[in-house]
């Protein structure tokens, strides 16, 4: 009998045993007879996948079935807690299993803090949402999480209690069951590889439990420590070096991989997955239908690695996505892994992440922007853009968190570019160390030993408007907002779902009052955080301001996107436009065809006949963005930092 074999008689002989004990307590907990037909039969259906993954990750603890029992009736009492209107989502969701792929999805994101004040106050601003266009917010952490440096929510205290500034876990489920009422779907984070020091396990760790001890990893000495540390990188070498912290209070080393108040959780052990996974299903619970994962790469560790990406972690986020699959059907995972782009692409699947960021187009739009040239964007997407079926892009052009130049070596080799120099040249551009550059960014962990550093700022910081802006001259402001309303068409239509960071849509430049805030002074990330400007949300439909003219050029380019078919799904092809400076690709969906062209520089930039006749949706077509009537029997000619999107012009007949 083969393994896979023998896993599969386990995994049957398993349910049959389990199975009895779960409906009994599900229907002791007043679960209906409706509601357990549903749950029985999506058990069945990922029971073989959930118990192969399990057995994998912890087959050989002796405790193993009695962890899986009570995974199982975990899930089970979800499913009977679950609301009704999460669940009629749960069958519209299975029903139309791609719906994320639609060209009318548009997400957006914000801290609730700084854009609203509260959850509660955040139900004011839905209207402005649809107005923009969203079918998809991603609100930035809101948990429970320490006074001062959290690292801007990112370690958390307790999974199931709001943060009392922004309100409480009902204020949530009312806000999610709103957004969802006018298409708008929750977007929340799993901060999954650890919790705060504040978070209750890792208290009673402190206070010597030795079950929750087990919860993290704790060293008596340098031994261990010293042995990982010698193949792991540092994440925030400007905050304290190396990967572990000393706690008088346990008189242990912790593994502290971001911040020292945030413990890394020990998946190898199985009670750790079963705490966690029920965590994940009290926030999907509360009505959310995307979830981000936070810091993948990191939650699996292994002695003499990098412990990061390791096979295990993606067992983990298999029976992550099983489970989910079972008790919270509607919802999503979106992968957060700034990796290389080999090591991005292993986390994406409909079996583990369904979404994902894709840092490699938001970094390689910066480069083409600084070097006004798209070979290693366009080498690069050529043959890292392609998702497998069921799956899709998140398109950002920044976040909250840092922009780090995460491009393959060889590509760049490949485009006669040196990779080091490269990453050297982009930091200097961006953060102002680079003569003639517009970019106004700040330096976000320099590493003196490396020469390594990544870049804060607000994207129209980036783009040079607040250089112009400073300047007073209007030809560089207008030149700035081209730069942006480019970005913005690419992503929007690229393939995948388009991100906007709430106040990019106004041209909301750095902010560098965070310097006064103590828990903030020291992390150059604040600086494109800013609180939500009320004077520029007041003038965004007046066209001669400069608010309004890059939010009604957003919204034009939103409409746009959502009214071409052929922008549903992810399907593109990079197209070689003969122009180093022009970037073009075409989108293809139910024989509708479109050719989008961008020129990354401030000349203009020209295509000739030939490759609009071989890559252009026709002989005559029309530019959705100018309206211009155009002909393959003429070159075309861009202006500066200009888009088109090209499609086939209709006959009069309307053919």
């Amino acid at each position: 009998m083969g393994e896979s074999e023998r896993v599969r008689q386990q995994a049957a002989q398993s349910l049959v045993r389990l199975l009895p004990r779960i409906q009994a307590s599900f229907h002791s907990a007043g679960g209906t007879e409706m509601d357990w037909n549903a749950f029985e039969a999506r058990l069945r259906r990922e029971w073989e996948r959930l118990f192969g993954l399990l057995i994998q990750l912890y087959g050989q603890q002796y405790d193993f079935f009695y962890h899986l029992e009570q995974l199982l009736l975990a899930a089970a009492q979800s499913w009977q807690r679950r609301a009704p209107w999460l669940k009629q989502i749960d069958a519209a969701r299975e029903a139309d299993p791609e719906w994320f792929q639609s060209q009318a999805m548009v997400g957006g994101v914000l801290y609730v803090d700084l854009f609203s004040g509260t959850l509660a106050q955040l139900h004011d601003s839905i209207p402005y949402f649809k107005e923009l266009g969203l079918t998809y917010l991603h609100l930035m952490p809101l948990f429970d999480a320490p006074a001062g440096n959290s690292d801007g929510g990112y370690a958390v205290s307790n999974y199931r209690v709001v943060n009392q500034r922004l309100g409480t876990m009902d204020d949530l489920t009312a806000l999610a069951q709103a957004l969802q009422s006018e298409g708008i779907s929750l977007v929340l984070d799993f901060v999954f590889n650890h919790t705060s020091d504040e978070h209750p396990w890792a208290q009673r760790a402190i206070a010597g439990d030795p079950e929750y001890q087990e919860f993290y990893y704790l060293f008596p000495d340098r031994t261990m420590p010293d042995a990982y540390e010698r193949t792991l990188r540092e994440i925030f070498p400007t905050v304290r070096r190396g990967s572990f912290t000393w706690r008088d209070d346990l008189q242990r080393w912790v593994w502290t991989t971001f911040n020292s108040f945030q413990w890394d959780l020990n998946y190898a052990n199985p009670a750790v997955f079963r705490a966690m996974a029920e965590e994940m299903l009290f926030i999907a619970n509360a009505g959310v239908e995307i979830l981000r994962l936070d810091a993948v790469a990191f939650i699996w560790k292994r002695l003499g690695t990098s412990c990061e990406n390791l096979p295990e972690a993606h067992l983990l986020i298999q029976a992550f996505n099983a489970i989910a699959r079972i008790a919270a059907p509607a919802m999503l995972f979106k992968s957060e892994a700034i990796v290389h782009p080999d090591d991005v692409l292993k986390y994406i699947g409909v079996h583990e992440c369904q979404l994902s960021y894709n840092p490699l187009l938001m970094a390689l739009l910066w480069e083409a922007l600084a070097t006004r040239e798209v070979k290693l964007l366009a080498h690069s997407l050529s043959h890292r853009f392609r998702l497998p079926k069921g799956c899709a892009w998140v398109n950002y052009l920044r976040s909250h968190d840092d922009i780090g130049w995460t491009f393959d070596d060889a590509d760049a080799h490949y485009v006669w570019t040196d990779p080091f120099g490269h990453r050297q040249f982009l930091n200097a551009y961006y953060i102002g160390r680079f003569e003639g550059t517009f970019a106004r960014g700040l330096p976000f962990q320099e590493n003196p030993d490396t020469g390594d550093a990544r870049v804060s700022g607000t994207l129209s910081s980036l783009a040079g408007l607040e250089q112009a802006l400073q300047s007073g001259n209007e030809q560089l402001i207008d030149v700035a907002i081209r730069r942006i309303l480019l970005l913005h068409s690419i992503i929007l239509s690229i393939g995948g779902i388009p991100l906007v960071y709430m106040g990019d849509e106004l041209g909301t430049t750095n902010d560098y009052a965070f310097v006064a805030e103590p828990a903030k002074a020291d992390d150059s990330r604040w600086v494109h955080r800013p609180r939500l400007n009320q004077a520029t949300l007041a003038v965004r439909h007046d066209p001669s301001t400069v608010p309004g003219r890059i939010f009604n050029g957003l919204i034009r380019l939103i409409q746009l996107r959502k009214s071409q078919p052929a922008l549903y799904d992810g399907d593109m092809d990079v197209i070689p436009t003969g122009n180093a400076h022009v970037f073009g690709y075409v989108r293809l969906h139910a024989g509708r065809r479109l050719l989008i062209l961008a020129n990354f520089s401030e000349h203009p930039q020209q295509l000739d006949e030939n490759t609009l006749r071989m890559y252009g949706p026709g002989r005559h077509f029309t530019d959705l963005i100018s309206d211009m009537q155009l002909s393959a029997d003429h070159p075309l000619t861009l202006q500066p930092y200009q888009f088109a999107w090209l499609e086939a012009q209709l006959t009069s007949s309307g053919g």
